[in-house]
């Protein structure tokens, strides 16, 4: 393990694997660096994989008050530590935080592979609550951590109340529960995205080639969201992952990676 330090003094880690054109894996929600060990290992034959923990997970610090441009700062020290420009490789809510830091630091991103944005911009799934970063801020400063984690499940990924009882049983629950401060954290990153409306037009502008990829077997709000996302940037494309689904990155790593 590595750390470098970020313009607030905040402490971030990462390990590097590989040898190659230089990768950064950008976590999702809940989520720290060993999430996607498996996407770093299947990548780490073709690329130097950078494996971070975002800051308030894992051995990276925490330095409050909070805000989503901390971040970007945090990935620009990462870069500044790696020396040369970087693809940056997100799912899921991980992929709005790479389109934001890819906006700010312009050549030092190389490019973007974002898997499944968790993006609702019609009426295809209902859309997160306005008041959602509240809602969680509210539970966690209460020690509802667990409810935190249950409401982020419900209500933004849409996962149906009867399922959570076995999901509890695996011990990705209690990291995630671990993790629950961070729900409001990948929120706030997420805000305009989620609300059932067309994606912000002036949000982003990356002009690095970016690949958006969508599982053949997810449900259409996300292709419909990498279809729009694509329409926005100037070199872009949409990919479908043949047989997959949001899961593809955990459970098929090798599919995800070839695409990579």
């Amino acid at each position: 393990m590595s750390t470098v330090t970020s313009a607030d003094g905040t402490t971030i880690a990462y390990e590097t694997t590989g040898s190659g054109p230089a990768v950064v894996i950008v976590a999702t929600t809940a989520a720290d660096r060993h999430d996607l060990d498996g996407l770093a290992t299947a990548l780490a034959s073709r690329f130097t994989v950078h494996n971070y923990d975002r800051r308030g997970r894992g051995e990276s610090g925490d330095t409050q008050p909070y805000a989503p441009e901390r971040e970007i700062e945090d990935l620009a020290a990462l870069l500044d530590a790696i020396g040369e420009p970087a693809l940056l490789v997100g799912g899921s809510a991980g992929c709005v935080l790479a389109l934001d830091a890819a906006t700010a630091l312009g050549e030092r991103v190389s490019g973007l592979f974002l898997y499944e944005p968790s993006f609702v911009i019609d009426d295809s799934r209902p859309p997160v609550p306005a008041d959602y970063v509240e809602t969680v801020e509210r539970l966690v400063a209460e020690d509802r951590r667990d409810e935190a984690v249950e409401y982020f499940m419900t209500r933004a990924v849409g996962v149906p109340a009867e399922y959570l009882e076995p999901m509890k049983a695996d011990p990705s629950w209690a990291r995630m529960v671990g993790y629950a401060h961070t729900l409001a954290y990948d929120g706030r990153i997420v805000a305009g995205t989620q609300g059932g409306h067309p994606l912000p037009a002036d949000r982003w502008k990356v002009d690095a080639p970016v690949r958006v990829v969508a599982g053949e077997n997810s449900p259409p709000f996300f292709h419909e969201g990498a279809k729009a996302l694509v329409a926005l940037l100037a070199n872009a494309e949409y990919r479908v992952l043949p047989g997959h689904d949001h899961s593809a990155p955990w459970m098929a790593p090798d599919a995800v990676a070839a695409l990579v």
